[in-house]
């Protein structure tokens, strides 16, 4: 598989998935969602069977059988090939043991921030860590529900166990973050200011000043 198609992980999920027996696509993505493997990868049933056509193609999965039932369209069933598993071996290995850079839409936003004014920023800080508490509760409730309702194994909840630290981390730096501005504490907020300072105060409007 050339490189640059590494940069979608649903091609690496379904590789995965088949690698553990042939499948139909819609099957693979039922098992990726039973699994809550659409949390940590995007499931796009539109784009799934591109993704399946480019694996074919590549020679890393291969139509093993179609089968059909009554009325209903042909389904078609795909296996890993040899390559396929070397592939996914590969890729699969290289972003357990290598850290990637990873282009986080927060992370350009505060390289940025000094396009927005200090007070501003201040208040958008407040609704950020107001959603992160909202999402870290739910992410905490659907990592209860892996463990304890569906009774899976630790194995099957290490991707949930990853966003919550996450997400808890950005809490923290936000919280910390929003104090610094708030108390003033920020090294070079006083720079930052200077970049959006208060209009003018405009004096007496002459037309309400007393003429007497």
């Amino acid at each position: 598989m050339a490189r640059r198609r590494r940069g979608n992980p649903l091609a690496l999920a379904i590789l995965s998935t088949l690698h553990e027996g042939p499948s139909h696509p819609y099957d693979v993505a039922a098992t990726l969602k039973q699994r809550h493997v659409h949390e940590a990868i995007r499931l796009n049933y539109g784009s799934l069977y591109s993704v399946v056509d480019n694996l074919e193609a590549d020679g890393l999965i291969e139509a093993r059988e179609t089968v059909r039932s009554g009325r209903r369209p042909a389904r078609t069933v795909y296996a890993i090939t040899e390559a396929g598993t070397r592939e996914l071996t590969d890729w699969l290995s290289d972003l357990v043991a290598t850290p990637q850079k990873e282009y986080l839409q927060f992370e350009a936003a505060l390289a940025l921030v000094c396009s927005l004014p200090p007070d501003d920023v201040t208040h958008l800080l407040r609704r950020r860590l107001a959603a992160l508490d909202v999402d870290l509760a739910r992410q905490r409730a659907d990592l209860a529900m892996v463990r304890d309702e569906l009774g899976l194994p630790r194995l099957f909840a290490l991707e949930g166990e990853h966003r919550v630290a996450v997400v808890a981390a950005e809490r923290t730096f936000v919280a910390a973050l929003l104090d610094d501005l708030e108390q003033g504490h920020l090294d070079g907020l006083d720079l930052w200011r200077t970049l959006y300072p208060p209009p003018d105060d405009p004096g007496p409007d002459p037309d309400n000043t007393d003429k007497n």
